[in-house]
């Protein structure tokens, strides 16, 4: 029997990426079936991602492999005229180029669809960058903390007696990824559609600023100012809030008026509906400071298992404040096969958490990310048809960050297993 092939089977992305936002995008692209080459530039040392610690070692690390599965490598520098004509072949070869540089950057290396059009009409040239190609801050650097501070997130986060504060998770990062995953994807499919290519500019600074949405509206229209709430509360729902049990913490939600009402029976304190307080969002918003409390010490007598056992049953929303280790051995996380394996020559069995989007049939495995320039032989003899003696040429000539003959006939062979 055939396999069903992945939905993005067939697609292929030139991928001069590092670190983290865009690996993310191109990783959800690679595990959907896509073809994703990463093109490392070998005087670096390739994806900077590589030497990310704790767990670092061998130009390799957990850092790396969670965000690289599934993608190929080939070392190449585009800064060298034969590391050009390598990239240029790839081009025409390929349905998309993605990276995530400074926004002036695509300009400067020419990997714009201006700079590309010439080599295949239909091909998108998606940027991925702290600010987008132009504005003020195009030339600048972005990294998820900086964009958490100048995006007015961290004013919202944390405790309101404690400093402004950053996301655990780097969301900016993995935002402005995904965002830019759907961009390429858009950009592929009017490419098919038009028979002409596009770029795409997507930037960190537009995605944190976006991700304000209702925030946004509230305060350009009514003047609203977010503000720090104790205890993780929703900024106008209540009650919508971590809360303190005998043994731990929980998290309720009550954003619809039935919720309200099977909590007070949870609690045994039916009469509080009756309460002119509470009886309705606006009034228990406006005394939030009355009702918190009361909740708080019915919630007291009990410990976070019970609470959560009693109020699943009465359908109120609700869950356990598990740590990293306890979420990752949720029934749930396991039902849904969130966690994949992949197999590592020096690591053995590696273990990640699989991406989010999901269309047809999953993908049944998974492979380790690439060596640096590991797959750079296959590419080149298979997917542009150089026979040895092309690509001995020009790894003497530099292509593959080889300064030598002798060097380049290792890159040549891209340090194949």
């Amino acid at each position: 029997m055939t396999a069903t092939p992945l939905p993005l089977a067939g697609l292929r992305i030139l991928a001069v990426e590092q670190y983290g936002a865009g690996p993310f995008g191109s990783l959800h692209l690679a595990d959907l079936g896509a073809e994703v080459i990463k093109i490392e530039d070998p005087s670096v040392g390739g994806d900077v991602g590589r030497g990310i610690p704790p767990f670092a070692r061998d130009a390799d690390s957990l850092f790396f492999q969670s965000l690289n599965r599934n993608k190929r490598s080939i070392a190449l520098d585009l800064t060298n005229p034969a590391g050009r004509e390598v990239f240029e072949e790839l081009v025409r070869r390929s349905d998309a180029v993605f990276s995530n540089l400074r926004g002036d950057v695509p300009a400067k290396i020419r990997i714009t669809y201006d700079d590309l059009k010439h080599l295949n009409p239909r091909v998108v040239c998606c940027s991925l960058s702290g600010f987008g190609m132009h504005g003020p801050r195009r030339d600048q650097p972005g990294y998820d903390y900086v964009l958490q501070g100048l995006a007015g997130w961290m004013t919202m986060t944390g405790d309101p007696e404690g400093p402004p504060t950053k996301s655990g998770l780097s969301l900016v990062d993995f935002s402005g990824g995904m965002a830019a995953a759907l961009a390429l994807l858009a950009g592929v499919h009017g490419a098919r559609t038009t028979g002409t290519g596009m770029d795409c500019d997507v930037s960190l600074y537009d995605t944190a600023m976006s991700m304000l949405n209702y925030l946004a509206a509230w305060h350009l229209n009514a003047g609203y100012e977010p503000r720090r709430t104790p205890q993780s509360a929703h900024p106008s729902l209540v009650p919508f809030q971590n809360f303190r049990t005998a043994d731990g913490w929980i998290v309720i939600a009550c954003p619809k008026e039935k919720f309200w009402h099977r909590l007070l029976h949870v609690l045994g304190e039916p009469s509080w509906a009756g309460d002119p307080r509470f009886a309705s969002f606006e009034t228990r918003h406006e005394h939030a400071a009355d009702l918190v409390p009361l909740i708080e010490k019915e919630l007291s007598r009990h410990g976070t298992d019970t609470w959560v056992r009693l109020l699943e049953a009465e359908g109120v929303p609700c869950a356990r404040v598990n740590t990293v280790a306890e979420a990752l051995t949720e029934e749930h996380t396991l039902a849904r096969e969130l966690i994949v394996t992949a197999e590592h020559p020096e690591w053995g069995e590696v273990r990640q958490v699989l991406t989010a989007a999901r269309a047809g049939t999953a993908r049944a495995t998974h492979t380790r990310a690439p060596r640096l320039g590991e797959d750079t032989d296959d590419v080149l003899a298979g997917l542009c048809g150089y026979d040895m003696t092309k690509r001995q040429e020009l790894g003497s000539a530099g292509a593959f960050g080889a300064a030598t003959a002798a060097d380049a006939d290792v890159a040549a062979t891209a340090t194949k297993e």
